[in-house]
């Protein structure tokens, strides 16, 4: 889940990851930083979240690696191939 709050040319964007397993963490990757991993926080409900502050007029890529290992993407946004065989999500601010 994505949330978003513009202010001038800054764009306040929380992506959610809801648990549906077992999960001990999630990190966000993405093209605003060259895909380099940002730990997410856990909430006592247990979904993890980070909040960045992202140029307002832009388009990225990005997913959420789980545990390590498992790539997703988030089931609201767009999603496009890459050369890896998996998809990642398009964010577009």
């Amino acid at each position: 889940m994505i949330k978003t709050k513009k202010n001038g040319n800054k764009v306040w964007v929380t992506f959610t990851v809801e648990p549906s397993e077992e999960i001990s963490d999630v990190v966000l990757c993405g093209e605003w930083n060259e895909w380099e991993d940002e730990p997410m926080k856990q909430k006592k409900n247990g979904e993890f979240y980070i909040t960045k502050v992202l140029p307002a007029k832009s388009r990225f890529e990005f997913g959420y690696k789980v545990n390590g290992e498992a790539w997703l993407t988030d089931e609201e946004c767009e999603k496009v191939e890459t050369p890896f065989g998996s998809s990642n999500a398009v964010l577009e601010i």
